[in-house]
């Protein structure tokens, strides 16, 4: 290689700590880096620093991330620093990819020592359901009951801790048949010759363990090891990056544990804490500096983020002067919040010349996507969503949408075909079509030709068939006449308590997570059918089908509003935020209020939003919010409360007394113990760990309704075993109670007839 550039072609630019993590010597090397800090920048030169002044060839370095769009950001960065130095050779034989993707190419590499070809296939998701299928199907094991993505999410979870089939053990009588499924799901794979994505983790991760010469021999051959994101990291991928690096240990990780977001993915932010055990020789440098947001964002997002346990403390600032100051709002409702965020966009965009695509709108949940999609077609504003459906495109509420047309209109084909058989009503397949090709033949809209059978006239039809038409007709003019008095909420509530849609939905549901969104959503658009009820139900749906249109036209906007989740919001940024929805219940989100964990979560999830913005941030919540269906009061973010007056020019009456109140609860309660050694741990060996103890069989389901003896009535949102307890949280009806976590015991609820 040609050494042309100076050293300090490669230092320019970079701030102290920077340039301490580019030229930090061997040895294990912790990278704390702050949001907007550089990180990308500090690996890339890092990597080209250690090939022009280290002089180690580019096929001793690799370097791992999380996506391929990462790992390419990377190579291509490094070879633009090292224009005259790499090769093309040289710049090919950079290990620079994913944690699959290296891995991928390891077990072809080295297949002899596997129990695979090296021409094996990578089953994506679709193949992989299909082989939990057919696993399932062999094992004669209820499909409908236990549901193939249900255990494939189990097999999945399994292999990221490096657990096993011969070692899994499940809970209860479904972890026994899970364990069937994985151990013969297993063996169809190895038959096929073909690996699913955890697979190249786990297999890579065992064949080490195994085979010491071999994983001796890569060692020899990994100079340097660095990682992306490794706060992101599970279980089984801090486990390679030990077998990789461990070596001569010059492990050079960066990552923070403040934007650890992804626990849902089996994410574990403490591994930052373990490789402080494992490494204590570690040398750990703090990227402090800033380069993409105001002061006073920082200040702000620095309030939220200290209040959590277990992390290393960060000064963040900028040399950016001055900055506005946050502006909290209170809105009375959804709507309003959505008017003004809109307003308050369009404003913005006249005043200081910004474009659509210069703003994001962030929230907790896919939910509240509505009345902000809702605001943007109202104010003719083009946006986008990122990373979800459109409110209106999700199934469920298309499910009902389809129900609310064909009420509307009998002759509407479409949601005739869509709805007929959701939820199951016992019309099967062949009776479907021999009725449409009657109907067809007698040249009458479907309508006609359920009319045609409530009358008596002959079909080809069996008579069970017939009968089950028969009661799909009755149930639809039972609708109209709801429909003709009015009260849209009260025809919705009507229309799922009579198909059983609240049990179809958690039955056709792959997690809890997912039925709980899916609930959400249902109970967001009975919420809006509450605001309109008394409206007719062709003006409703004529504006829902304009809503629809419009929303199809914003997705191709280039410059547009960019809606999104905190989750999505990773790795983005814009000159001005909006965060709404800041209530207790949405954020932090109602499963983590008696959750340490969880709380701290939701802490880390607001930071990494609030650091999302460069020059201006809203903060924005609602007096009274739809939640569940029903319009209630609502109570501040405690999140709000931690954020000093002086960053916002002014906190409203209520976020100041919610602060007095958590001042009074920290004074007054004992702080939570510790987790101790063991909990932290991350197990050094491929091993499983002990089946935890079986779970209570659950009384109560989602969307249930109940009685309290003192809380009155109310509607179960989710229900779930806790150390041998099951706990109900319920939505009370009665607003000064609100939602309520009970311990299933001695709630004493008695269940109410729907």
């Amino acid at each position: 290689m040609t050494m042309v550039a100076g050293r300090g072609d490669l230092l320019d630019g970079l701030n102290t700590q920077q340039r301490a993590a580019v030229t930090v010597g061997d040895g294990p090397v912790l990278v704390l880096a702050g949001p907007g800090s550089g990180k990308t920048r500090v690996l890339t030169h890092r990597i080209a620093y250690l090939i022009r002044e280290q002089h180690v060839h580019p096929s001793g370095i690799m370097a791992v991330t999380f996506t391929n769009k990462a790992a390419a950001e990377m190579r291509g960065r490094v070879e633009a620093l090292l224009p005259d130095v790499l090769s093309p050779k040289a710049i090919k034989n950079l290990r620079i990819g994913t944690f699959h993707a290296i891995c991928a190419r390891l077990l072809r590499r080295e297949a002899q020592f596997t129990d695979r070809k090296s021409d094996y296939l990578i089953y994506d998701t679709d193949d992989q359901l299909s082989v939990v299928g057919q696993a399932i199907n062999e094992l004669n094991i209820d499909a409908k009951r236990y549901k193939p993505r249900t255990m494939l999410n189990a097999i999945s979870a399994a292999k990221n801790e490096l657990i096993g089939a011969e070692q899994y053990r499940g809970e209860g009588y479904q972890g026994e048949l899970t364990a069937r499924a994985y151990a013969r799901y297993q063996e169809i794979l190895v038959a096929s010759n073909a690996r699913d994505f955890d697979d190249l983790l786990m297999d890579t991760a065992v064949l080490f363990r195994d085979n010491t010469e071999l994983r001796d021999r890569y060692q020899r051959y990994i100079e340097h090891l660095l990682v992306d994101e490794f706060q992101d990291t599970n279980a089984a991928q801090y486990f390679l990056v030990r077998q990789f690096g461990g070596g001569r240990d010059n492990i050079f990780v960066v990552g923070d544990e403040d934007q650890a977001i992804y626990a849902f993915r089996g994410a574990d932010y403490r591994n930052v804490l373990q490789f402080r055990k494992d490494f204590p020789q570690a040398q750990v440098i703090l990227l402090e500096q800033n380069y993409r947001s105001t002061q006073i964002v920082l200040d702000a997002a620095q309030a939220v983020i200290d209040k959590n346990p277990h992390r290393t403390p960060k000064a963040l600032f900028t040399d950016q002067e001055g900055g506005a100051p946050l502006t909290v709002f209170e809105a009375y409702s959804d709507s309003e919040e959505a008017e003004f965020v809109i307003t308050t966009v369009e404003r913005l965009r006249r005043r200081e010349g910004l474009d659509y695509k210069d703003f994001a709108i962030m929230y907790r949940t896919n939910a509240q996507s509505r009345a902000l999609e809702e605001a943007c077609i109202r104010e003719s504003v083009p946006y986008k969503l990122v990373g979800g459906v459109g409110f209106y495109k999700r199934r469920e509420i298309r499910d009902l949408l389809a129900y609310l047309r064909l009420i509307n209109n009998g002759d509407d084909s479409v949601s005739f075909n869509r709805v007929i058989n959701v939820p199951k009503r016992g019309i099967g397949k062949k009776s479907l079509e021999d009725f449409q090709q009657w109907a067809a033949k007698k040249r009458l809209p479907f309508s006609g030709a359920l009319e045609a059978l409530a009358n008596g006239e002959a079909s080809p039809l069996g008579a069970s068939a017939v009968k089950k038409f028969i009661e799909f007709h009755d149930l639809l003019n039972e609708w109209r006449k709801l429909a003709k008095a009015g009260d849209l909420a009260f025809l919705l509530d009507d229309i799922i308590a009579r198909i059983g849609y609240t049990l179809y939905l958690h039955g056709s549901s792959d997690t809890t997570d997912e039925a709980l969104e899916r609930d959400e959503n249902v109970r967001e658009f009975r919420g809006l059918l509450t605001e309109r009820k008394d409206e007719p139900l062709n003006e409703f749906l004529e504006d829902i089908a304009l809503v629809a249109d419009v929303d199809a036209l914003a997705e191709d906007a280039r410059n547009a509003l960019t809606l999104l989740t905190l989750h999505a919001a990773k790795g983005l940024e814009y000159p001005v935020v909006f965060i709404t929805g800041l209530e207790e219940g949405i954020l932090p989100h109602f499963r983590s209020l008696d959750e340490p964990e969880g709380m701290a979560e939701e802490r880390r999830l607001l930071y990494v939003g609030l650091t999302r913005a460069m020059r201006q941030l809203y903060l924005t919540y609602a007096f009274r919010r739809m939640m569940f269906g029903e319009s209630s009061p609502s109570i501040p973010s405690r999140f709000l409360a931690d954020i000093p007056p002086a960053l916002t020019g002014g906190l409203s009456p209520r976020i100041t007394q919610e602060r007095s109140y958590n001042r009074f609860v920290e004074d007054t309660t004992w702080d939570r113990p510790e987790p101790n050694e063991r909990q932290l741990d991350i197990r050094s060996k491929v091993a499983p760990l002990p089946a935890p103890s079986a779970k209570p069989a659950l009384k109560y389901k989602s969307g249930q309704r109940v009685h309290h003896a003192k809380f009155g009535d109310g509607v179960v949102i989710v229900s779930e075993a806790k150390s041998g307890e099951e706990e109900v949280t319920v939505s009370f009806a009665n607003r000064q109670h609100g939602i309520k976590r009970l311990a299933a015991s001695f709630a004493n609820l008695v269940l109410m007839e729907d």
